[in-house]
């Protein structure tokens, strides 16, 4: 036989052969949907994640890693429930094909009360996860109607939200798009990404890719930093307020030292019934938690019941530019950053508690408003401005301050203008400073003008104390003359007024000691109208104040406890409670407190005169009294009267 009959004959043999072969293989995927080239894509620009380090147990620090979602399932410490009741029990341990059905309003839930978590949920996630490494999910999307671009997706799957709505499980994500028609293009071309979304609450922030705020490592893998509690994803290590859903409406937090993880990547196939082939949960259409009655504290649903899993550019598409970091958060305490973030934090803890025992809420409501209302009741109000120099109680005190203020209040505004002009122009530079790159020169100024805005105040309080001692209400007054007069007696004072300060700031460093720097304070509130009315010089006001303190002190302390609240925290809640309204820039809202501080100044300084005047009139009738009764005792020395 020829060479060339012999070889028909090897392919005719061969033909059913190969057709056997063919129809047994598996169909290939569609260039499109190349679940390699996804695999490979994700693999190659896979985040780095970096977590809040904890460094005990239960602690500070973000105590969950992104973990392997498939050890709920076939897990007896999982129960699935249905939507009927709030109780509804379908099965324990259920397996992914049992969620593979939709099942949309069903929920998995984990042991545990999600309104009082404790460490219940740290503990039992470390238990189900012990011996898994971290894992993240990928997902290379499309949009109908945008051709030649994909979305590549990032899925992280956390066992707890320990954020203000605290809730069972948590999923967060980030996306990178790039311009090319599927992963296989993509690799071909070594193409980067042209865009970076990271989630964040109900809402995203983005960047260019090679923008300064992204970081990447090793030159394909962007950094995330992951809020602890929240897992709202961060370009950067700070402090961050948001105040509406989209943003968070609290803050979160990536400071500190961190844990970089470089988790297990597993890729979904972007063909369905692959994906739903290689993760049955993956069509899973309920929740991942504990839903019950309190739907602002449900768990989340999964992957595909987000936008973005359809709709990856429509979601990208309304990311924020930036957040709204605090200016050095992390190393620059803000009292208006920590202000808002305690009230935020504190006033959700005390709402989520009502929530979880609305009866308990309740009564400590009732018992709180009682409580003020005897307190208000149990003091006296009425009284008049004048004269000075009479007893009052502390409700007399506020009263007669808020009294001046009616009548003068344009006197007392341009008295205590300059130190609210320093206190401004201070927290102007300290904002500018931390805001952006500035010389030396300006953050020194900043503190010199702080500090000098403490001799000002005095100065200003001195000179409320000399108008409403010597001109009274209704007199013309010259405030050049009065600040002139007040300064030069504080001069004179001012070693008493220079080792109490010393005093209170060194013991406040201190937490042990803290309580005695009230003491201090409290010994020496009294000091400026002592030095400037009695004008007592070097140390001799110390001991005056301190016995007028004592004839007085029921008066004085809650007037102390009144002036200090308005001194130190009225500024910040209202700067907070302000950027709820209106998000103005940091540096603007920084501001605030020094401004709110303008306005409240004259009142407290008006409470510490007529509290320094009610001492002085208690301790005359207490100096009258004792006379009276010396002068009424008979003296020992002299023997009875001898009978006639």
């Amino acid at each position: 036989m020829s060479p060339r009959g012999r070889r028909l004959l090897r392919c005719l043999l061969a033909a059913p052969v190969l057709t056997l072969l063919f129809a047994a293989a598996p169909a290939r995927a569609d260039a499109d949907d190349d679940p390699a080239a996804e695999q490979a894509l994700a693999e190659r620009f896979a985040p780095v994640l970096m977590l809040v380090r904890q460094d005990h147990a239960c602690g500070p620090g973000e105590p969950y890693s992104p973990s392997a979602v498939e050890v709920l399932f076939d897990n007896p410490t999982v129960a699935l429930r249905g939507p009927w009741t709030s109780r509804d029990l379908v099965k324990v341990g259920p397996s992914a094909e049992d969620v593979s059905a939709g099942l949309p309003g069903y929920e998995l839930d984990l042991p545990g009360n999600p309104l009082t978590p404790g460490c219940d949920y740290e503990r039992w996630a470390e238990r189900q996860w012990r011996g898994t490494k971290p894992t993240i999910y990928a997902h290379v999307a499309t949009q109908k109607g945008i051709g030649d671009r994909i979305a590549l997706q990032y899925f992280f799957f956390y066992a707890f939200n320990d954020y203000n709505n605290k809730h069972e499980t948590d999923w967060e994500r980030i996306q990178l798009e790039f311009a090319a028609p599927d992963a296989a293009s993509a690799l071909a071309e070594d193409l980067d990404p042209d865009l970076v979304v990271y989630s964040q609450h109900y809402g995203s922030e983005k960047a260019r890719w090679g923008e300064e705020k992204l970081e990447v490592d090793d030159a394909t893998h962007p950094v995330v930093y992951v809020s602890a509690g929240s897992h709202a994803n961060q370009f950067s290590a700070g402090v961050f307020m948001g105040n509406t859903a989209n943003t968070g409406f609290g803050c979160d937090t990536t400071a500190g030292e961190h844990d970089a993880v470089r988790a297990e990547v597993r890729s979904i196939p972007s063909d369905p019934a692959l994906a739903r082939s290689a993760y049955p949960w993956i069509s899973y259409e309920g929740h991942y938690g504990e839903v019950g009655p309190k739907r602002f504290y449900a768990g989340p649903t999964g992957p595909n019941r987000k936008q973005s899993w359809a709709k990856p550019f429509s979601w990208s598409a309304k990311a924020r530019d930036s957040s709204i970091e605090v200016p050095g958060g992390g190393a620059t305490s803000s009292a208006v950053a920590e202000t808002y973030c305690d009230l935020v934090g504190k006033g959700s803890d005390l709402f989520r508690g009502y929530v979880d025992d609305p009866w308990r809420g309740l009564v400590v409501l009732v018992a709180a408003l009682l409580a003020v209302g005897w307190l208000v009741r149990r003091t006296s109000w009425a009284t008049t401005a004048l004269p000075l120099r009479i007893r009052r109680s502390a409700g007399q005190v506020v009263a007669a301050s808020l009294d001046v203020l009616r009548e003068r209040p344009g006197l007392f505004a341009l008295a205590m203008a300059p130190p609210a002009l320093f206190n401004v122009l201070a927290a102007v530079l300290q904002g500018v400073t931390v805001s952006s790159p500035v010389p030396g020169w300006v953050g020194a100024l900043a503190v010199l003008i702080g500090t000098a805005s403490l001799p000002v105040s005095a100065g200003a309080l001195a000179a409320v104390v000399q108008v409403l001692d010597e001109e009274g209400l209704g007199a013309r007054v010259n405030l050049r003359a009065a600040y002139r007069t007040s300064l030069r007696r504080l001069g004179a004072g001012l070693p008493a007024l220079l080792v109490t300060a010393l005093l209170v700031v060194g013991l406040t460093t201190s937490i042990v000691l803290a309580p005695l720097a009230l003491v201090v304070l409290t010994a020496g509130v009294l000091l400026v109208p002592v030095v400037v009315l009695e004008r007592r010089r070097g140390f001799a006001g110390l001991p005056r104040s301190v016995r007028l303190i004592r004839h007085s002190f029921a008066t004085l302390v809650p007037v102390l406890a009144l002036g200090l609240l308005l001194l130190t925290t009225i500024g910040a809640v209202v700067a907070a409670l302000l950027f709820v309204v209106v998000p103005v820039p940091f540096v603007v809202l920084n501001t605030v407190p020094s401004v709110v501080l303008g306005v409240v100044w004259p009142f407290v300084a008006l409470m510490c005169v007529y509290a320094y005047a009610a001492a002085v009139a208690r301790a005359q009738d207490s100096q009258e009294r004792a006379a009276v009764t010396s002068a009424a005792t008979p003296d020992s020395s002299v023997g009875p009267a001898s009978g006639a």
